[in-house]
């Protein structure tokens, strides 16, 4: 075998001694920051991420998003700050660090000569596993991704979903407990990206693993995650849960916010009665324009939460047979367009 040997596996075999179980808290980063000459690549960015939490890190290319998941992942060297993995620091113990993680870059390198229970053997053995748990933890991966069909194929001729659980088992293969995934589902069909989305799923909710996931796709996103760290040239812009975000963005909304409330009459509203409506909706404080489609109507409205409460109860006082009344539901996209401000560095 001809082909050098990933960086991230230079030093993974060295120091592999028995380490404390660890924390509800798996991961911790602090201040940290990562200079290129004048370019701030990553600037004191703090997060944290629990046992069983999936965490969403998103931002445009050249956020920083990759530069702080290689530092986590031991890969580079912070100029500030530290990242702490089950009570180790990447700085003053990347040996001990590597044995609780498990990275995914967006890229990884194949071996020609190789098919899929090769290349999950080669890595074992790169993790130190030996014998009998060795073999156990490659039947293991092949299981849990559904490769075992595929475990004599050669990975130059797998398609890029199957490629795509290959590098996800080869991060499993020594049973980390944190898995940094960055931009796993880039180039994958709809039904690759829904069949990996249940596996990181399946990982957290299962198998009790912490995952920090980027991607572009943030309404696949918004179904998997529990938290998201939103990061924009080089700074944190907003982190925490993702339902308390969306419940802080309804919150700030004041008066000239323009937002979208969507409503719905009882079937077999007639087209006059539907005018009728039409028209009242329009005359309405905060209302400022209005779509009806059948038995729906869209609305524009730029009142806060009260003025929208308030526009729903004069409906019922004039009697309109209303059964749906609703904000648009706010998703991840929405959070991070109305967060970000398109800054690239």
């Amino acid at each position: 075998m001809n082909e050098t040997v990933p960086v991230e596996l230079i030093t993974a075999t060295s120091e592999l001694v028995p380490l404390p179980a660890p924390s509800r808290q798996v991961l911790a980063v602090r201040h940290l920051s990562r200079y290129f000459g004048d370019l701030h690549a990553v600037d004191d960015v703090s997060f944290d991420a629990a046992e069983g939490q999936v965490v969403g890190f998103i931002g445009p290319n050249g956020a920083g998003k990759t530069t702080t998941m290689r530092i986590i992942a031991t890969l580079d060297v912070p100029n500030h700050g530290d990242a702490i993995v089950c009570g180790n620091s990447v700085i003053d113990y990347p040996d001990r660090v590597r044995r609780h993680i498990g990275y995914m870059p967006d890229s990884f390198g194949k071996y020609s000569n190789m098919n899929v229970e090769d290349y999950l053997d080669f890595y074992a053995r790169a993790y130190g596993l030996k014998g009998r748990d060795r073999q156990r933890a490659v039947n293991h991966v092949l299981a849990f991704t559904e490769l075992r069909k595929l475990q004599y194929k050669s990975i130059k001729a797998l398609s890029k979903g199957m490629s795509q659980r290959l590098g996800l088992g080869r991060t499993l293969i020594h049973d980390p407990q944190l898995l940094i995934l960055d931009e796993p589902a880039a180039g994958l069909d709809p039904r690759a990206r829904v069949e990996l989305r249940e596996l990181v799923h399946l990982l957290a909710r299962e198998l009790n693993k912490t995952v920090l996931i980027s991607s572009h796709i943030l309404t696949e996103l918004g179904e998997i995650c529990d938290s998201v760290v939103i990061i924009e040239a080089g700074k944190v812009l907003v982190s925490g849960d993702v339902d308390e975000i969306h419940r802080q963005k309804r919150a700030s909304r004041v008066e000239g916010d323009l937002h979208e409330v969507l409503l719905r009459t009882v079937s077999g509203f007639d087209q006059a009665q539907h005018e009728t409506l039409h028209k009242w909706l329009l005359e309405q404080p905060f209302v400022t324009a209005c779509q009806m489609s059948g038995d729906c109507f869209r609305l524009e409205f730029t009142g806060n939460e009260q003025q929208q409460a308030e526009l729903l109860k004069r409906l019922i006082e004039h009697e309109f047979p209303i059964i749906e009344f609703h904000g648009k539901t706010q998703t991840l996209e929405d959070a991070f367009m109305s967060i970000t401000r398109g800054i690239t560095q």
